[in-house]
């Protein structure tokens, strides 16, 4: 792999990154007035593509920030 097309991945990935960054930020927001939503509202109320908000949920629970609670029919999701 040349120089160039390794420097553009890196910032490739860089940008993601930073997106999933942004994601978490705004899925903690939201969440920080609601208290325990199921996961699929969030990703309705949120104005993110599903993609982002999943990595954002695993954002914020790797940083042990979620607490799941899983219901007959859905998980949901509040701060700790």
């Amino acid at each position: 792999m040349g120089l160039l097309k390794r420097t553009a991945t890196i910032a490739k990935d860089a940008d993601y990154h930073q997106e999933i960054i942004n994601a978490a930020g705004e899925i903690y927001n939201y969440l920080s007035g609601k208290g325990e939503v199921p996961i699929s509202k969030v990703k309705k109320d949120v104005k993110l593509p599903e993609t982002f908000v999943d990595m954002g949920l695993g954002w914020l629970s790797r940083e042990d920030k979620l607490e799941y609670t899983k219901k007959i029919r859905a998980i949901s999701v509040k701060l700790r």
